[in-house]
């Protein structure tokens, strides 16, 4: 069952990834759209990675 569903994203990711490259080169308002929710969602994920990383070390300062 979880392969199943590591395909499934597995295949979104492809997806929308080749919906980024189609719409740089013009592609369909569909492909747009797609590529348009895949940075997003990309932007998204990113952005919660370095508040998580941020969470683990709040402060590079030593307390010395």
């Amino acid at each position: 069952m979880i392969i199943a569903v590591l395909l499934g994203v597995l295949v979104l990711v492809i997806g929308g990834c080749a919906c980024v490259f189609w719409a740089e080169r013009g592609g369909p308002r569909w492909a747009r759209v797609v590529a348009t929710v895949t940075l997003t969602a990309s932007e998204l994920l990113r952005s919660a990675d370095k508040k998580r990383s941020r969470g683990l070390n709040p402060s590079s300062q030593d307390d010395d």
